[in-house]
């Protein structure tokens, strides 16, 4: 039976979902509201994952039959800010010129939702053996934080994937590892004194830069012992990211805080470099502080990262996305997604995508019009699949 819903375009439903300014800080519920509306249309029924506070949702969908399994094509619906970027046209209106669409989420990731949206009433009129679901999420711009009361959620109230294939722009190369990174808060607390009495106090910055210099000392190991050659660069990177101390240059800086990042390798515990930073404070910085000031200290907060991904190799999904494309080998990336998540989660993914990486989060951001289609053409590959 033919959809009696509205045919668009992967063109025109990328123009709708880039006029939605769904920036991280902001609601993404009217989108969302447009997608439940749409697949409604097309007789597609929808559940809501709504935020804690209500701002925000993520949507899940099922096109064939009842029940788990099927594959799941995943997308967040967040895009990052166009604050302090240099745009010579409106962020949030495409502009096409030169066989490229142009608007902030072109390529991260509404493209691929777009090319999702425009294949439903193909999916719909088929007789799929294997159904499709549509997971689309929020904030996962912030820390994939949208995504996780979905996952929480597969195999309770959604049915759970057999596989899932995680949409982020791959210029729809077959990706199956990426990096992960995790973040951490460290504040150093000493003493304050007058800068002509410096032995009485206890230096926060002077410190900080000991630690800092350990996390220099880690990364510079990791060059050496873990190497991944399939990555660029092909070692886990530490990197400090922020820092602020001091209060005047004539009192000896009683707190000093830094942030830092590890993008980590498939296979590395993040919480290792943790422990030995750790240990690193305990035993080289803390026993002098608290010699000259007894309520000196050292703080380490581990923020909520994401964890990186290596391709369940028992599952088929990745022999499946090869098929799909036509290419004959895999590759990685060293940004992150939510296909680790969803892999740890149980249902195995594959990060295969339009668009290229290098114009996320850019001044106009662009996708190109062949991207789009190559897409397209994927997935008409996916509805013969499913349908078979």
């Amino acid at each position: 039976m033919n959809a009696k819903g509205p045919i668009y375009a992967p063109a025109e439903l990328l123009a709708r979902l880039v006029a939605f300014d769904t920036t991280s800080h902001r609601s993404n519920l009217e989108l969302i509201s447009f997608i439940e509306d749409y697949l409604r249309q097309h007789g597609v029924t929808s559940r809501r994952i709504v935020s804690s506070d209500g701002e925000k949702a993520s949507l899940y969908a099922t096109i064939g039959p009842d029940g788990g399994g099927g594959i799941a094509l995943s997308g967040h619906t967040d895009v990052v800010p166009v604050d302090g970027q240099n745009w010579t046209s409106d962020p949030f209106t495409v502009r096409i010129a030169d066989g490229r669409f142009y608007g902030r989420g072109t390529a991260d990731m509404k493209g691929f939702i777009a090319a999702v949206l425009a294949a439903t009433p193909d999916f719909k009129r088929r007789k799929l053996k294997t159904p499709i679901h549509f997971a689309f999420s929020y904030d996962e711009e912030i820390g994939c934080i949208g995504v996780r009361p979905m996952l929480a959620d597969l195999g309770k109230n959604l049915p759970k994937p057999r596989m899932v294939i995680v949409g982020e722009p791959t210029s729809m190369r077959v990706v199956d590892a990426h990096k992960g990174p995790v973040r951490w808060h460290v504040e150093v607390k000493g003493r304050p004194v007058h800068s002509s009495m410096a032995p009485l106090g206890v230096n926060a910055i002077t410190y900080a830069a000991r630690l800092i210099e350990e996390l220099e000392r880690i990364e510079d190991e990791f060059k050496h012992t873990t190497v991944n050659s399939r990555f660029d660069p092909p070692y886990p990177t530490v990197q400090v990211t922020t820092i602020d101390g001091g209060t005047a240059s004539n009192i000896i800086p009683v707190t000093c805080t830094f942030g830092f990042e590890v993008r980590a390798l498939p296979g590395l515990d993040p919480l290792l470099i943790e422990q030995r930073l750790r240990a690193f404070a305990e035993e080289n910085c803390l026993p002098e502080m608290r010699a000259v000031a007894p309520e000196a200290d050292i703080s380490i907060r581990r923020n909520e990262g994401v964890p990186p991904f290596g391709a369940d190799r028992a599952s088929d999904v990745v022999a499946l996305a090869l098929k799909l494309t036509g290419q004959n080998e895999t590759h990685t990336v060293s940004f992150a997604t939510e296909a680790g998540l969803f892999q740890d989660a149980g249902a195995p993914a594959v990060v295969c995508g339009p668009g290229d990486i290098a114009q996320a989060h850019t001044a106009d951001e662009w996708i190109a019009e062949s991207e789009i289609a190559k897409c397209a053409e994927f997935l008409t590959r996916l509805g013969d699949w499913a349908e078979s």
